[in-house]
């Protein structure tokens, strides 16, 4: 297999539960607690504004209400992102993905961009969140944007409006093709939840080229289990237990 680039620990949505997930607060926080790699979730607004929302609606972690990608981004980059979560983050708005790009090319982090289509909107969305991210890093010194998605289809427009980032396929199961959709994606990595990785698992996936990843990791045994089956990253919350240096 080719080298791997990037840091085996990625903090989900930027500090996991810690601060309001997605938003430029949460991966300040991740970076304090020394991790360097990041994961985030991206949709569209109506009018083609690429901006990090984990739901298709807007009730669980912001102010607003409805389908996020039905308003436009001047409704959607008014909204209070932060308190549902605490006080300390109430007014925390929306983030753009073209901002938190720049905060991870201005303090050398790495990225993880999950392309998290609004229903109905998967090839748009793969194609501007790729063209995005492949315009704005320019720092060849630093491993590029690395997309995933569970959307197939999202996949294939990012492979086609961004060709050289790489891509992972998301599975919260494993469906037959597994591997073969992977290939056929040109991807270089499945990422599945922790629970579905073995030793033939893993094996099948590394003879085939691709790395093995894992989410959403938040306790000790499951980190030590992935390790000792030699996979290759590890998306937690736990920013605050698990150090991104071991």
């Amino acid at each position: 297999m080719e080298p791997w680039p990037y840091p085996r620990w990625i903090a989900h949505r930027g500090a996991g539960r810690l601060a309001p997930e997605n938003t430029l607060a949460a991966f300040r926080l991740g970076a304090e607690h020394g991790f360097r790699m990041f994961e985030c979730d991206a949709k569209l607004s109506a009018d083609g504004v690429a901006f990090l929302l984990h739901d298709a609606t807007l009730e669980r972690t912001s102010n607003g209400h409805g389908v996020a990608g039905e308003h436009d981004w001047s409704t959607l980059s008014g909204l209070d992102a932060g308190g549902w979560h605490s006080r300390r983050h109430a007014g925390e708005p929306l983030a753009r993905l073209e901002g938190l790009i720049r905060f991870c090319l201005a303090n050398r982090h790495a990225l993880n961009i999950e392309i998290k289509p609004t229903p109905g909107h998967e090839r748009a969305t793969g194609e501007v969140v790729a063209r995005e991210a492949a315009s704005l890093w320019h720092d060849a010194s630093l491993p590029p944007p690395f997309l995933t998605s569970f959307s197939r289809e999202a996949l294939d427009a990012a492979r086609s409006a961004a060709p050289s980032l790489p891509r992972g396929l998301l599975l919260d199961t494993l469906p037959t093709d597994w591997l073969e959709a992977a290939l056929a994606l040109g991807c270089v990595a499945i990422v599945c939840n922790h629970a579905l990785w073995d030793a033939a698992t893993v094996a099948r996936a590394h003879a085939a080229g691709l790395r093995a990843l894992s989410y959403t990791v938040n306790d000790e045994w499951a980190a030590e289990r992935l390790i000792a089956l030699g996979t290759d990253g590890i998306i937690t919350d736990r920013v605050d237990r698990f150090s991104p240096a071991g």
